[in-house]
């Protein structure tokens, strides 16, 4: 695991960020950005939630996967009396039981880096001495394929039409016409001449016909049970806290291994840094009222304001 910075104060994140997304060429691939508020080194290894009961590593593959999916299937039987929205398969299914705290193969990402700086220093956690400990950052490199870009496949090509004003035309054969008939609506003789047209075609139909816009190509992708890499899928905003926190999830296809640590880069953020950076994201409009837009996130952030730092309310 490469470790991309020391964070001491606000900015020195700010500015770690800026020379990241310059040095992964522009914005050539996406980057996700995770905050723990313990460091992988110091026993949070980068796992989805399902990874930290040990008793499922004494199961086999298979019956790990039978075991999901039967919570899975209990918990979606219960759905429809608490959403609106329908989910159409597991993996919408299974992001909304990630998003009410069931263990699932998810991982939860954020696309905004300051998103995963509060979950960072948000509550700084202790080691076993009861001392406070550093948090990270974590920014994802390996660029893992999104399921929103495998489902939309490619569009259908159309082939386009030639410019018969540029285009040479080619030589015809000999028996070129043969396709062709004369038809006469009335005896040429009365002054109608005869016009050459394909035989056997309908055309009124033809001309009458509205162009038909090209069709997308959907594909049908593995259960996430079933997927052989992992894969980011951003889910349908079944809650506010999802937009609010740009959060996306990584489906996981070892989801009781760690991340390889060459996937991702660490940010350590210095214990003493927490009070400043808390602040100082809570003047810039990201903190607990904002990310958690319900009555949780107003009861937490008066919590902090009012009592934790004794400030304005």
């Amino acid at each position: 695991m490469s470790v991309l910075a020391t964070i001491e104060r606000f900015d020195d994140y700010l500015n770690t960020i800026h020379k990241e997304l310059a040095a992964n060429g522009e914005q050539k691939s996406r980057l996700y950005f995770r905050g723990q508020s313990k460091r992988a080194t110091e026993g949070y290894p980068l796992t989805p939630s399902v990874a930290r009961y040990p008793h499922l590593n004494t199961l086999t593959l298979a019956e790990r996967e039978q075991k999901e999916c039967e919570v899975l299937d209990i918990f979606s039987n219960h759905l429809l009396t608490y959403v609106q929205h329908r989910p159409e398969n597991d993996w919408e299914k299974l992001a909304i039981a990630q998003h009410h705290g069931l263990p699932t193969r998810f991982m939860d990402w954020s696309t905004n880096p300051l998103v995963a700086l509060y979950f960072a220093v948000r509550q700084s956690a202790q080691d076993n001495d009861g001392q406070a400990v550093d948090s990270a950052v974590y920014v994802l490199i390996s660029n893992p394929k999104r399921y929103a870009d495998l489902k939309r496949g490619q569009e259908e090509q159309v082939k386009p039409i030639g410019d018969v004003a540029t285009e040479p035309a080619a030589e015809l054969a000999e028996d070129a016409y043969e396709d062709f008939e004369a038809n006469v609506d009335e005896k040429t003789e009365d002054g109608y001449e005869a016009v050459l047209r394909p035989s056997g075609v309908d055309w009124l139909s033809e001309m009458t016909a509205k162009p038909q816009p090209a069709q997308a190509i959907t594909y049908d992708i593995p259960s996430p049970f079933k997927i052989t890499e992992n894969i980011i899928y951003d889910p349908p905003h079944v809650s506010p806290r999802i937009r609010a926190q740009d959060g996306v999830l990584m489906a996981c296809f070892q989801p009781m291994q760690e991340l390889d640590d060459k996937d991702y880069l660490e940010i350590v953020i210095k214990q003493s840094a927490h009070d400043e950076i808390r602040r100082r994201l809570d003047q810039y409009g990201v903190f607990d009222k904002q990310l958690f837009p319900d009555l949780d996130g107003i009861a937490k952030w008066l919590k902090y304001r009012a009592f934790e730092i004794n400030g304005a309310i």
